[in-house]
This record gives structure tokens, C-alpha cells and sequence, in this order.
């Protein structure tokens, strides 16, 4: 499945986790060294087949993946529990 002309899901690649498209590179990996602090340029050095383009795509698809997320709100007050 083609998500963005970046970003692909494929079954047969990663589980089916979002890549970086043509690679084995999840969405999740770039996502989360760049939570824990990993620069730009440390990601493109350690990854030669990622580009500045590819990561803005992970975080646009992160992004978009939360805005159309949808969202239930249970009650979890006293009330609710008692009987």
C-alpha cells in the first residue's frame, strides 16, 4: 500500500510497519531517535539510503496518523465503577 510517495505498507516488508519506501527503515525507528535527541545528520549518517526528505515524511505521516486517529473517552469516575 502506498501511503505517500515516501512512505509504503507493505505486508511482506517490517510486518507491515511503515517504511521509508524502497527500504526496511519504520517510520517508528526515525521517530524515535529523533525523541532521543538524534540529530538530522546523525540519522542520514547512519542510514546512507535515508534522505532530509524521508524524515520529514515520518514525521508528516506520524502527524497525519494522529490527526485522524480517532479518540474514546471513557468515565472512568467513581460513579461509573460503583453498581
Amino acid at each position: 500500500m502506498t501511503i505517500t510517495d515516501r512512505i509504503e505498507i507493505n505486508p511482506k516488508v517490517m510486518m507491515g510497519k511503515p517504511v521509508i519506501r524502497g527500504t526496511r527503515i519504520p517510520v517508528e525507528l526515525i521517530l524515535r531517535k529523533l525523541s532521543e535527541g538524534a540529530k538530522e545528520r546523525e540519522l542520514l549518517e547512519a542510514y546512507p539510503r535515508l534522505t532530509k526528505e524521508d524524515i520529514q515524511a515520518a514525521i508528516r505521516y506520524a502527524a497525519d496518523s494522529l490527526a485522524h486517529e480517532e479518540t474514546v473517552i471513557l468515565n472512568t469516575s467513581r460513579q461509573a465503577v460503583r453498581k
